[in-house]
């Protein structure tokens, strides 16, 4: 039983490793590719892809539970495996209606493909090995930020623009990744038996016809979603929820930035040159070495920790307004907004190479010093009810980072820097408090 349980783990981790080694870099990339097309038809933005993508998400998550316990979490990760491949195709022959759709698309399918990765792992972990499975599967999902940021900097070191070939050649190589990491989940295999197996086994009965089956599923689902809802709407209202929420704005303001945005002004850079294009490949290596750095030390090394854990949001605001700052006197103001391949604006300081990578470092072990901490103070406060709080956590993340997609083709850089600094600022701050307020607790509890 162990045995198959490692077995598990490992093929959940292969297959999101695919997947997301497609789709990463493919929002890494899409907006250097969708001002690159030779098309009058085409007039989508990859940032308002993005932004639909996250927005969508934040709201499927409600639904999402309800799903994974009617189908079952493997046939949920299969279909969600599918819409992401549908919307990685689109690039191979671009289209406004089918880039939009299939974005919709993607955000209900992240939804149902997190919510069932999260039941699959618990389903084969227990007490004892939650952590090490946690780790493995983590493990194999930050590789994901290397291998296809590696093949564009090889593809597009020394490219001025970007043919329709090599666009075509690449996004198939994604689409094939992505499917195989579909399939391997098909490779997933049971190792509790279902309460309809259990009671066949104890009494002698047949089991129920799948459709009795199925309608009791859906009847337990929806009311364990109506439950779990009420909870949320609870929790929303509670004072550390409401103080934690700026800290979780922020985390979905820099995701949006490290994930799609800074790789597209690198890209437009016109002082890179040449390599300019095949940066965008680096800038994702450095920013996933960041947060598997973050990870581990952060995550594991100082975990139930409280003065570390105020220490680490410290260090990680330090390290992000660090990264600002360089971003600042080092990329073109204009440079997420040009609608050219390049930039035209001049930044206070010749453009750097090595201090655009060092910024990419710095944005993912920045990015980790605030997930990992968040995770433990989220999972320290609501111990006994985890999932309605992480739930709130990727609603208001999401909805953040779909808000920061949408702006980022129409502000100056320095403003969305400047937003960021500010909620950054307050979002700490915030956790400081809650932090304070939950010491004093414990402190009130030893007491008496």
């Amino acid at each position: 039983m162990a045995d198959l349980r490692i077995y598990n783990v490992v093929i959940l981790g292969l297959g999101f490793l695919f997947i997301f080694t497609a789709f990463t870099t493919c929002g890494n990339i899409e907006q250097t590719i969708v001002k690159s097309l030779d098309n009058d038809t085409f007039t989508g933005s990859g940032y308002h892809s993005l932004g639909i993508i996250y927005g969508i998400f934040s709201f499927s998550n409600l639904l999402a539970p309800t799903v994974v316990a009617i189908i079952g979490p493997q046939f949920t990760m299969f279909f969600s495996g599918i819409l992401y491949s549908g919307y990685v195709a689109v690039f191979i022959t671009p289209s406004t209606w089918s880039f939009y759709f299939t974005s919709v698309l993607i955000g209900i399918g992240a939804a149902m493909l997190w919510t069932a990765q999260g039941h699959f792992l618990v389903e084969n972990s227990d007490a004892s090995t939650i952590n090490r499975n946690t780790g493995m599967f983590w493990a194999l999902l930050q590789c994901s930020m290397l291998f296809g940021n590696l093949y564009i900097y090889f593809d597009w070191n020394g490219r001025i623009e970007i043919s329709d070939r090599s666009r075509k050649t690449i996004f198939i190589g994604l689409l094939v990744t992505s499917v195989l990491g579909t399939l391997s989940f098909l490779a997933l295999r049971k190792t509790l038996p279902t309460e309809e197996e259990m009671l066949n086994e104890e009494e002698g009965q047949p089991l129920l016809s799948s459709r009795t089956m199925y309608k009791q599923r859906a009847n337990s689902a929806v009311q364990d979603a109506k439950s779990e809802f009420k909870t949320i709407l609870q929790l929303i209202k509670t004072k550390t929820i409401l103080l934690l929420s700026c800290c979780m704005a922020y985390i979905g303001l820099e995701l949006s930035f490290y994930s799609g945005v800074y790789g597209t002004c690198i890209g437009a850079t016109t002082e890179f040159g040449a390599a300019a294009k095949g940066l965008i490949g680096i800038s994702g290596i450095v920013v996933g070495i960041g947060e598997i750095v973050g990870g581990g030390v952060f995550g594991l090394v100082c975990k139930n920790n409280r003065f570390r854990r105020t220490s680490v949001v410290f260090l990680g605001m330090v390290v992000h307004f660090v990264a600002f700052y360089l971003i600042y006197l080092n990329i073109p103001d204009d440079a997420p907004v040009v609608l050219k391949t390049s930039t035209l604006n001049k930044p206070y300081l010749t453009p750097s190479i090595s201090i655009a990578l060092l910024c990419s470092f710095l944005l993912g072990l920045g990015d980790s010093c605030f997930n990992t901490q968040l995770y433990s103070i989220l999972g320290r406060v609501y111990a006994e009810q985890s999932a309605p709080a992480f739930a709130i956590f990727k609603f208001i993340q999401s909805i953040f980072a779909a808000v920061a997609f949408f702006y980022s083709g129409y502000l100056l850089l320095t403003w969305q820097l400047l937003i960021m600094v500010i909620l950054g600022f307050t979002g700490t701050l915030c956790f400081f408090v809650v932090e304070r307020i939950q010491n004093f607790s414990v402190d009130l509890q030893q007491d008496y």
